[in-house]
């Protein structure tokens, strides 16, 4: 429990009426129906919904405040601000009392990579037995205690919440997966970030963002808020072999530390031996170099190692530990995750979703696959449109059969997306069947002994959006099921 008027205080130019400086608040809301007694109620414009249209209710539900951008009609004080969006993160970030300063936080941005980077920090920090706090596109985990997640990154609020909660729990670290939308919009605003890495950049997000500067500015912020202070350490991570590397350099104060597969990074792997169990290598880093003989496979997840490793790695984590875990991981669901079967073909389910992370993955499978290449893929609906054609060519360039299929349709029609799609297309080895189901039935009734079948766009996914209607889809219980048949 807070004083508004202590809450206030954070705010630049806002006035409290003396009659109200005993005012308590117990806690702070932006959806009127979880107000309760003593509520401040935060009335955020979002793309759809106003929640100054909602003020009323708020204040019947028991709000002993109003953070509004505009004077409203209510007995209940009302705080007027130019922008709630901004102000939200101030105001959170006192009411529970700075949490992320009571903990290190790393944050990982970049088009791929970011959800296997976060699990690879939490499990060498776990192996370290430390307690860790974990946010991203699968989960936010506290410990052992998990909570489902709708964003990659949630917003503002939730997020002091979340933080104070591993604060409370004592966490070691928090590890979170950054977004572009969440940066641009402000919502890791107060957010004391100790570590920031970068994976690398490709197209994506272009239906929010008007172009690919705009996504890399975007991205760039989150190094930018690293600040200028140099009493508690603090460094920018960076993969160095990406060409966006030294725009992201330029935006930060801090330290960099670069990883790549050359000798001029800080962390690189040489002597790569790429197969089908995984992938060794050498390790080299700044203490000294070590083996790698990993069940991780391609070479994506070499640049996720060696991200995870320099994250871990200063944040005083023992390059033992960082050894063990990188030799026995076995990755992320929904991350190139292999399909068990006793047919002799190769099923494997990962979350590649735009032009440079399905190509990667194709190229990983052609290394090792004896026989014939197959993806399932399709484009979600509401989406980045410019890059459908790219995924259809890319899966016909690279596999000896693409079909494609629904993902997420979403308000679009299916059938008009793998039209956007196949429209260009000079190739003719591709079938579509738009029944996402049916699609993969179709690959693993044609498939043979020694073929891959590479099922994209979904990876950890359970669920499936049609129109409005959100329907449980999960591309490795539905392989499972149909190679059972």
């Amino acid at each position: 429990m807070k004083k508004l008027k202590n809450l206030i205080e954070h705010i630049p130019n806002s006035r409290l009426d003396s009659a109200c400086d005993d005012i308590i608040i117990t806690s702070i809301e932006k959806d009127h129906r979880e107000v309760k007694q003593g509520s401040l109620f935060v009335c955020i414009k979002g793309f759809t919904v106003d929640g100054h249209e909602y003020a009323e209710a708020a204040y019947k539900n028991g709000a002993a405040a109003i953070l509004a951008e505009r004077e409203l009609d209510l007995e209940a004080p009302v705080i007027t601000v130019k922008n709630t969006s901004h102000v939200l993160p101030i105001i959170a970030n006192a009411f529970f009392d700075s949490p992320t300063e009571q903990f290190p936080l790393i944050g990982v941005t970049g088009t791929n990579g970011k959800t296997s980077v976060t699990h690879l920090i939490d499990e060498m920090f776990k192996a370290a037995r430390q307690k860790t706090g974990l946010i991203g596109t699968i989960e936010m985990r506290i410990n052992d205690q998990v909570t489902p997640v709708k964003n990659t990154t949630p917003d503002a609020l939730f997020l002091q919440k979340s933080f104070k909660q591993m604060a409370d729990e004592r966490v070691n670290a928090a590890i979170m997966e950054v977004s572009s939308h969440a940066l641009d919009q402000g919502r890791v605003h107060g957010c004391n970030f100790d570590i920031a890495v970068f994976t690398n950049l490709s197209q994506d997000h272009l239906d929010y963002h008007p172009s690919m500067d705009h996504y890399l500015f975007a991205k760039s912020l989150l190094f930018a808020q690293l600040g200028n202070d140099y009493n508690r350490k603090k460094y920018a991570i960076v993969n160095i072999d990406d060409p966006s590397s030294e725009f992201i350099i330029r935006a930060t104060s801090q330290p960099v530390i670069t990883y790549g597969l050359t000798d001029k990074a800080d962390f690189y792997a040489s002597n790569i031996a790429l197969n089908a169990d995984g992938v060794c290598f050498e390790l080299h880093t700044p203490l000294h170099d070590v083996k790698i003989n990993s069940n991780l496979m391609g070479l994506f997840s070499v640049y996720n190692m060696l991200a995870a490793t320099a994250a871990a790695y200063y944040c005083n984590i023992e390059l033992t530990v960082i050894e063990k875990v990188l030799n026995n991981t076995t990755g992320v669901r929904g991350r190139f995750q292999p399909v068990a079967n006793d047919r002799g073909i190769g099923v494997i389910v990962d979350y590649a979703h735009t032009p440079d992370s399905l190509e990667n993955v194709l190229q990983t499978v052609q290394k090792f696959c004896k026989g014939k290449v197959y993806v399932v893929v399709g484009c979600g609906g509401d989406r980045d449109k410019s890059k459908r054609p790219q995924m259809a060519k890319i899966a016909c360039q690279n596999a000896d059969k693409a079909i494609f299929t629904s993902d997420n349709p979403r308000s679009e029609s299916p059938g008009a997306i793998i039209d956007d799609m196949i429209n260009e297309l000079e190739a003719d080895n591709f079938e579509v069947v738009i029944d996402r189901k049916e699609a993969i039935r179709l690959a693993i009734n044609e498939s043979k002994k020694s073929d891959v079948i590479l099922i994209a766009g979904k990876g950890h996914e359970t669920y499936q959006i049609i129109g409005d209607q959100v329907l449980e889809f999960d591309d490795v219980k539905v392989a499972k099921q149909l190679l059972e048949d």
